[in-house]
């Protein structure tokens, strides 16, 4: 049996971004520790398609969709709305909503800027504000935001976006700072290299593979699952007084040179 503070049983999470990769992967976590989890994405039919398949294992009514774009203000405060009335309060939010795009410091657009800002940062506010206005006057709440390796360290080529998962661990421990008082922790976790549909070409690049393996203390890619401990750890009791922090799951790869 399992220590009573890692007990999620029964909890209302939602899971921004969670169609695919590493956000179903955190629903997926969610669900097998007895949470109602409500997926999200900007595709409905994408979203729909991942939430039957969770559903067949889990049941129709602990595995809900929202389809909704989390960069637009309007759209997240009526979401976020219809998923208390449909689920109940939210217990847990996962910020995981995520792009990458590559290119040299020189040659990146203005779009694409503007694209990671909205999508990896201004998505996180945007949500965790709607959410954290509903657990304030309840006095309770987890809200977990997925930052990145990237949040303490870059490679050549995607300056734009460690400057989105820096500016999202900054926010992590801004909304700690505000949030807390009102008995509400509020946490990121930092992935390192995990292999996922959206770094497939990374993977299947050799050059880089090998690098990966030998810059990583664990000599491996990270799989999905490696990081639903430390989502079940932040998102039950077991972290109530831990807050503002930035929990890496990197196979060790920031802590050597």
């Amino acid at each position: 049996m399992s220590h009573p503070l890692f007990d999620v049983t029964g909890k209302v999470a939602l899971v921004t971004g969670s169609s695919r990769g590493i956000g179903r992967a955190l629903a997926q976590g969610l669900l097998e520790a007895g949470c109602t989890v409500v997926l999200n994405g900007r595709d409905a039919a994408t979203l729909e398609t991942t939430r039957a398949e969770l559903a067949a294992t889990f049941g129709d009514t602990t595995v809900l969709a929202e389809a909704f774009d989390v960069t637009d203000s309007t759209g997240v405060a009526a979401a976020v709305g219809r998923i208390e009335e449909r689920a109940g309060a939210i217990d847990i939010l996962v910020n995981n909503t995520g792009a990458q795009r590559r290119a040299p410091f020189t040659e990146f657009t203005d779009e694409d800027w503007h694209g990671l800002l909205d999508t990896n940062l201004t998505s996180a506010f945007l949500v965790g504000r709607e959410v954290a206005r509903r657990m304030v006057p309840r006095g309770h709440g987890k809200i977990i935001n997925i930052c990145s390796l990237q949040s303490e360290a870059v490679r050549p080529g995607i300056a734009p976006y460690s400057a989105t998962k820096g500016g999202l661990k900054m926010l992590t421990k801004g909304m700690c700072a505000d949030l807390g008082p009102s008995g509400i922790q509020v946490n990121g976790i930092g992935p390192g290299y995990f292999d996922t549909e959206l770094t497939s070409a990374l993977v299947a690049d050799e050059e880089f593979s090998a690098w990966v393996r030998k810059r990583t203390p664990a000599g491996r890619w990270g799989q999905t699952g490696d990081l639903v401990g430390a989502l079940i750890f932040l998102a039950s009791p077991a972290s109530d007084f831990v807050n503002g922090q930035l929990l890496y799951v990197d196979g060790g790869m920031l802590s050597v040179l």
